[in-house]
């Protein structure tokens, strides 16, 4: 690739579970890219209510909102397993646009299907049932990181799947209940494992949100 190598220019970093590294509110300074691990991207919502807007892994970008025109990251990000980032500033970022056609290129191909997919999303949620955003957020996970021993290869807690859900806690756990005594889902724990994938995605067929690959 011709232009400048940003490479040179990149810091790696490890943040353990639990450990926040973008601060809603904050000035943003660059972008993060995750290179092992799971994070959340969160903001705060109505009555100080945490709503996360999506979750991270392997080889995805972290903080793209705030680049460019915004002063502020509009989002908090936060590590939900031990991960791996790997941080370039602003700055490079910026030089490395100016100078590299075919990254600018594929930034604005990246921006572009990420907009396509949260207007999909608004237009969908607004539209579902507690349950159906319940059973959206499953298969959500499922699709974005697959299971392991049966079990979804993520651990949340139940106000995790709430908050991305849109719902209560209270809710979420009525809802996973249900699901459990109707055998579409089975739990130990924190874990939880889709008996019939084919048979979820009925669900909310009607809405086609999250239903491909």
């Amino acid at each position: 690739m011709e232009g400048l190598d940003i490479t040179n220019n990149k810091n790696q970093f490890r943040c353990k579970k639990g450990q926040q590294f973008i601060m809603e509110g904050a000035p943003v300074n660059g972008l993060y890219f995750i290179l092992s691990g799971k994070a959340k991207v969160f903001r705060t919502g109505i009555n100080g209510k945490e709503q996360i807007v999506r979750f991270a892994k392997d080889g995805e970008i972290i903080g793209h909102r705030g680049f460019g025109t915004e002063e502020y990251y509009s989002i908090g990000a936060m590590a939900i397993e031990d991960t791996t980032l790997c941080y370039f500033s602003k700055n490079t970022l910026q030089q490395a646009l100016y100078k590299t056609p075919s990254l600018t290129y594929d930034l604005m191909l990246f921006y572009a299907n990420e907009l396509n997919k949260s207007e999909s999303k608004v237009k969908s949620i607004s539209q579902m049932t507690v349950r159906e955003r319940i059973v959206d957020t499953l298969l959500y996970l499922y699709r974005k990181f697959g299971d392991v021993n049966g079990y979804l290869n993520i651990s949340l807690s139940r106000r995790d799947y709430a908050n991305h859900a849109g719902t209560t806690e209270e809710q979420a756990i009525r809802v996973f209940s249900v699901l459990k005594k109707e055998g579409l889902i089975f739990t130990k724990g924190k874990k939880i494992g889709i008996t019939n994938v084919d048979f979820l995605k009925k669900d909310i067929s009607e809405h086609h949100y999250y239903l491909g690959s």
